[in-house]
C-alpha cells in the first residue's frame, strides 16, 4: 500500500474508530497532520505504539492551519474566544511549535499556508501571512520540512521562494496548482513534493494535467482523511488510498510517462515519502 503524505488522524477517529487497526492492516505509513496540543499527544501516542508493534510508522507534523483564524473569527474554535484571531491566542500554540521542534519531535511543520478561496478567508489574509511567516522561520531554524496548504494563492508561494529553496524539502498537500506553477517552483530551486488524493479520481482536470506531468520522483499521494472523500463517500480512509494510487497509474499510462504501473508507483512515491519524512531510514 503507498503511503499517505497527509491525513488527520485524530479527526478521523471520531467518524471511523477503527481507523488506526485499518491503518496497520493495510500497512499505510502516513503524515499525521495536527494543530494542537490534544490532536499531537495523540498523534504521538499513535506513532510511539506503531514503532513498538514495528507497525506501520507515523510522521508527526504541527502547524497553525491557514483556515484557522477564519474559524476563530467565526466562533467554531470553543479553546480561542473570536475577536482574538489576530492577537495573542496565538501565543500557546506557536510557543508549542518552537518546542516540539526543539525536542526533535516533528518529521515536518504542516500544515501551514495560504488559503484565498473565498471572502471568509480573504479576511484573515493578514494574519495568515504572519502565521506563515512565523511556520517558516522555524522549518528553517531547524531545517525540517515544510507541509504547504494553498489554495487561490500561488502567488504568495512564488513570493518566498528564496526562502523555501533552503528548505530540506517542501510538500504541497492536494496540489492546487498547474503543472507550469508546479515546474517553475522546482526551475527555481525549490524541492517541492506534490501530493495528490481523490481530486485525481473525482475528474479534477487541472490536478490530472499536473498528475501526468509532474516528475515522479516529486510526486506523492495522500488521502487527507477524513476530509477528501472518494465521490459516495462520507469521508476519507486509508483504504480509499489503493483507488488513488490506481488513478494515478493510469492518468500515468495514459500521459506515457513513467510511474504508469500501480507497482512502480507505490515504490516511488514511498522512496519520495520516506525521504521526506523519514530520511534517515534512505
Amino acid at each position: 500500500m503507498a503511503s499517505d503524505a497527509h491525513a488527520h488522524p485524530y479527526n478521523l477517529l471520531e467518524r471511523f474508530p477503527g481507523a488506526e487497526e485499518e491503518r496497520r492492516s493495510l500497512g499505510v505509513a502516513c503524515a499525521a497532520s495536527a494543530w494542537n496540543g490534544e490532536q499531537f499527544a495523540y498523534h504521538r501516542e499513535l506513532a510511539r505504539s506503531a514503532r513498538k508493534a514495528g507497525a506501520a510508522p507515523m510522521a508527526l507534523c504541527f502547524a497553525l492551519h491557514p483556515q484557522l483564524p477564519a474559524a476563530v473569527s467565526a466562533g467554531d474554535i470553543p479553546e480561542i474566544p473570536a475577536g482574538a484571531e489576530d492577537g495573542p491566542a496565538w501565543a500557546p500554540l506557536l510557543d508549542l511549535l518552537e518546542t516540539l521542534a526543539e525536542e526533535g519531535a516533528l518529521n515536518a511543520v504542516g500544515e501551514t499556508g495560504f488559503d484565498l478561496y473565498d471572502a471568509r478567508f480573504r479576511a484573515t489574509e493578514a494574519v495568515q501571512d504572519e502565521l506563515f511567516a512565523l511556520h517558516l522561520e522555524t522549518a528553517l531554524r531547524y531545517a525540517l520540512p515544510l507541509v504547504i496548504h494553498v489554495r487561490r494563492a500561488m502567488h504568495k508561494i512564488f513570493a518566498h521562494t528564496g526562502s523555501l529553496k533552503k528548505l530540506p524539502a517542501v510538500v504541497f498537500h492536494s496540489w492546487s496548482g498547474t503543472a507550469g506553477e508546479g515546474a517553475a517552483l522546482l526551475r527555481r530551486g525549490v524541492n517541492a513534493y506534490f501530493s495528490f488524493g481523490a481530486s485525481i479520481v473525482k475528474n479534477h482536470k487541472e490536478a490530472i494535467r499536473s498528475c501526468a506531468a509532474l516528475p515522479l520522483d516529486h510526486l506523492l499521494l495522500e488521502t487527507d482523511a477524513p476530509y477528501q472523500p472518494l465521490r459516495g463517500r462520507e469521508f476519507s480512509r486509508w483504504a480509499d488510498l489503493s483507488v488513488i494510487l490506481k488513478g494515478a497509474a493510469q492518468i500515468r499510462h495514459e500521459a506515457g510517462v513513467s510511474g504508469s504501473e500501480p507497482a512502480e508507483l507505490e515504490a516511488e512515491t514511498d522512496h519520495n515519502f520516506n525521504g521526506v519524512f523519514f530520511p534517515q531510514a534512505i
